[in-house]
Formats: structure tokens, sequence, C-alpha cells
């Protein structure tokens, strides 16, 4: 019989045996983070307060609406709104606006940015289809204004942010598929994002430079593991050195810093010229240095917008006299950003009047605050069984990273920061070295110590952002030991419990600066006293900072 000549009630039982099929077909590993991802997507907090954020979300809106890099009406829209909480919230005004030597700019007169504008050329193309839903909703006789601050390109911005962590999931995941199983791919992936801070990268703090940093730094890795496959069969790479040289110009001028990681291709390539000119194959030779100018010219490509901003902002094309005064090169506190057992600079690199000399110890660690970055770290002893270059230079860019972080002088401890946020887009090595570490669990048949491994960090990560938010506020200063088991696992939850419909339901409720914007007029509320995310002065190392030996400075990263 035909399927014409099925009657409906016949043909329905085939739909879901056709699903089934589909989705046989598909990766089921990535369908499972992508479900994830939607699970979670209502749990979201979209709005711009802090600092950062501001700044970030400034070029756009300056560039898109006004056609300059004046923020001044930015900033001054953001501070506004920081003043109308209840506390008034003046850290947008004091970072941002306040007059000193530096700002504005003595020589160009311009308001100090010193974040990249990698971010905003990223959540551009959300922005700009933002834009076009308001002008329709306007011609069909809405009223939402169409001024870059109403909620629609807030929304676009925050959610374009989540969508790029999404993509440095999926890519992580196919990354690790390459040396795992399914199994263990998608527990290290699902694993290292739900315990460790980019969760609350993706889903809280969102209009943030994380998630593009660790898109980006994962479409890197993808790209030059790409082209190592195909130079090995002699397959054509030239089209994916350009690609990379785009990708790897655009990571950097998202978080400077990530610059270091371009380490992992460029040691790589040395040690591919040493084996060519040890076997004398120079026409080879001569090819690999073709494709690398190639990359280099469109990595300088994929610099300029960022040099001409700093023409534009500093009168010259380098970031401003506030980041780079930051950096002590000798690196004080590289041990320190993952375990500070001894807040004190290191000896061989003394820092006068580091106020962080102070800190109590173990409060700021990264594995302190995400204890799954340290299988994923030994991991890498595993994967180097199966690619022993990769997994060093994976470790290559994790040292250099830590090195950066140490080396940021006063501000490496991000106090009132959740966690240790600069290592977010390390991801994909974490990624890749624990699911190497489950599959080898796995292969002895114990893939339950894994599993319950991972639920209990994940565990551990989301109480602990109960904790910082609104039962035990003073992990915002850094980790307190003191009472941490009982908090973890009798108030957590008995909070949480009672405060249920808040979490699920209203969480502006609960904010401290209530600029979400969950009343239908679109105007932040003023009213509700709850008390989870509180002010940039309150919530994140840098400018904000109220430390009274600290300048209040911007500081980027």
């Amino acid at each position: 019989m035909s399927e014409d000549a099925l009657s409906p009630v016949q043909r329905r039982p085939q739909v879901p045996a056709r699903l089934r099929a589909w989705l046989m077909g598909r990766d089921r590993g990535a369908l499972a983070i992508l479900a994830l991802f939607v699970l979670l997507l209502p749990i979201s907090l979209p709005r711009i307060y802090a600092t950062d954020e501001v700044q970030y979300y400034a070029y756009l809106r300056s560039f898109y609406f006004d056609g300059d890099l004046d923020f001044r009406n930015e900033y001054e829209h953001f501070a506004q709104l920081g003043e109308q909480q209840n506390p008034p919230d003046p850290a947008v005004r004091n970072a941002l606006l306040r007059e000193d030597a530096l700002n504005p700019n003595p020589r160009t007169g311009k308001l100090r940015n010193v974040a990249p504008i990698g971010s905003s050329i990223l959540w551009s193309p959300g922005f700009v289809l933002a834009d076009a839903g308001v002008l329709l909703a306007r011609a069909l006789g809405s009223s939402v204004a169409r001024d870059g601050y109403s909620r629609p390109y807030i929304w676009a911005v925050c959610f374009m942010s989540a969508l790029y962590a999404l993509g440095g999931l999926l890519l992580s995941y196919r990354l690790a598929r390459r040396y795992a199983g399914p199994f263990a791919a998608a527990l290290a992936t699902v694993g290292v994002w739900l315990a460790s801070p980019l969760l609350m990268y993706t889903y809280i703090l969102m209009p943030w430079s994380h998630p593009a940093g660790f898109f980006l730094f994962a479409l890197v890795l993808t790209l030059w593991l790409a082209i190592r496959d195909r130079a090995a069969t002699g397959a054509p790479t030239l089209h994916l050195w350009a690609l990379l040289g785009l990708a790897a110009g655009l990571m950097t001028i998202t978080r400077e810093q990530l610059g270091l990681l371009l380490l992992i291709p460029a040691v790589d390539a040395l040690a591919n010229y040493v084996e060519l000119f040890r076997r004398r194959e120079w026409t080879a030779a001569r090819a690999l240095v073709l494709r690398h100018a190639l990359f280099l010219a469109l990595f300088v490509l994929a610099l300029v917008p960022q040099l001409l901003v700093y023409q534009v902002l500093n009168g010259r094309p380098a970031p401003s006299a506030t980041v780079g005064g930051k950096l002590v090169w000798c690196s004080p506190h590289f041990l320190d950003t993952l375990v500070d057992f001894d807040p004190r600079p290191s000896p061989f690199c003394p820092l006068p009047g580091d106020i962080s000399a102070n800190f109590p110890p173990f409060a700021h660690g990264a594995f302190l605050w995400a204890p799954i970055l340290v299988p994923g770290l030994l991991g890498l002893v595993l994967l180097a069984r199966r690619d022993r270059r990769l997994a060093l230079l994976l470790l290559l860019g994790f040292v250099a990273q830590t090195y950066i972080n140490g080396a940021f002088g006063t501000t490496w401890h991000l106090t009132r920061s959740f966690g240790f946020r600069r290592l977010i887009e390390c991801t994909p090595i974490f990624v890749l070295g624990l699911s190497a570490l489950i599959e080898w669990w796995g292969a002895r048949g114990r893939r339950a110590l894994p599993v319950t491994l991972v639920a209990f960090l994940i565990y551990w990560n989301i109480a602990l952002i109960a904790q910082w938010t609104f039962v035990r506020p003073a992990l915002r200063n850094g980790l307190v030991w003191d009472g941490m088991l009982h908090a973890q696992f009798v108030e957590v939850p008995g909070r949480v419990v009672g405060k249920l419909d808040d979490v699920l339901f209203h969480r502006c409720r609960l904010a401290s600066n209530k600029t979400c914007w969950p009343q239908p007029d679109d105007r932040p509320p003023t009213t509700d006293d709850g008390n989870i995310f509180t002010t940039e002065t309150q919530s994140h190392g840098g400018l904000g900072l109220q430390v009274p030996s600290l300048k209040v400075h911007k500081f980027k990263g």
C-alpha cells in the first residue's frame, strides 16, 4: 500500500519513528548540550549595568546611532539608571564620567573606554536585527523607543553573548570528540560549563566579553587542527589559513590578553619549520611561509578596527595608559591566580603597595572557585598519549594565560567578581583534558565515578553562585571556608526554596541594581528590596573597586 493511500490515523505513528530516525542520525552529545542550553535560557537576566558592560555596549550604540566614538551620552544614560536605584548606584558615573588626569583623554578630549571592541562587533548582527524589529514594530503602531537603549537592543546583545557561549560549547565538544567518545566529550563539556564561572557569564552576567572570547578561542583551535589534518594528507589549506588569521585577530581585539593563546599555533609552526629544515624540504618550507604570510596579513587586517579606535580615543594606536600602567611583567601573582596559598607577591617580583598581600589565603584562586579545572588540566597527561604535541601546546596556552593574569598587578584577584572569570576562555583546554580523563575511566568500566564527580562539582558551583548572590554575600570578597560546608549543603537549599518563586520567575526583584526591566513600560524598577546582584562598584574588580588604596579606574579584563 502506498503512503498516499494510508489514512491520517495510519500515518500518525510514523511521525515519531521519523523523528527517532532523524535524531539517531545526529550527534546526540551535541543535541544534549543544545537542549540543556535552551532548557536553562529562562534563568537568564538580560541587562546592562556594570561599567565593563557599559563600555562594551557603548561602542555599538554610539557608532550605530550617533556615528561617533563620543560616549558621554551613553555613559550618562547608564549612570542615571544606576542613580535611580534604591539605594543609588554611582558606579558608572564614578568610573566613566568622573574627570581626572586621564579622563577625558588630554590629547583627544574623549572619555575613557578601556574595553576592546571585539564584543561589540560580534554582537552587532543581533543589534541590527533588533533595530529592524523595532522599526517594524513602530510601523505597526508600537511605542517601543528606537534609541538603542530600550529592551529589544539590550536583550539582543545579551542573547547574542549567550549564543556565542553555546557556539563555544559545541566547538569544544567537537574538539573533544576527536579524541574521546560522545559520552566522555559531552560530560566533559557540560561539566566544565556548569561547574565553572562560565555558567554565570552565560545567563546572569551576560553582556561581557568572556563568552565571545571563549567562542573565538574554540574556533581558532578548530581551524588550526583542521589545518593540521589537511596538511597531513596534502589537501589544500589556504582558505583555512585565511579564516584562522581573521579569527585570531578578532579574538585578540575581543580580549587583548587572548593574543597569548596564539603561542599555540606559533610554536607548532616553529616545530614544523625545524622538521622541514632537518629533512631539507625547501619547497614545502617555502609553501608554508606563504601560508603563514597570508595568516599574518589577515590577522593584522582584523586588528585595524581596534587600532583606529585607539587612535580616535587615545591619540595613538595603542591602549589607554590606564591599562598599560597596571601590568607588572614579572607576574608577581602567577601561582596565586590558581591557588593563592600566600597572596603576597613573589619574592622574585616585588610589588610595593600591593594591597592583596594582606588578603586571606585560599580565597581567590581559579582552582579553588572551580575545582573541576584541576582534573581538566591533569587530563592533558592522558591526552598526550594520543597527541603529545597538542597536549603540550594546550598546556603552554594555559600557562600563558596564567602568566598574564598574574601580571595584572593589584587586580589579579578579581575581588567582587564571581570566580576567576579570566580563565573562562581556556574552557576548550579543560574540556579536552577532562574528556580524556573520563574516557580513560570509562575504558575501565568506571563511568559512575566521573558522572558522580561532575554532578557534585556542578552542584558545588551552583551553590557558590547562591552564596555569592544572596545567601552569604561575604563571598564577593573571596571564598570564606569557615562554615562553607554548612552553607553549601544546608543554608543554600533552604534559602533557595524560600525564594524559589523569585529565582524562577522574578529574578529582577532579587537584584539591588534593577536594570533588567521586567515591567511592561520598559522602565527600570526602583522599589523592590531584594539583594542578589550588586552594583559594579561592589561586584567586580577594577575601576569600581572600593578599596582605599586603589584609585577608581576601570581595569579592562
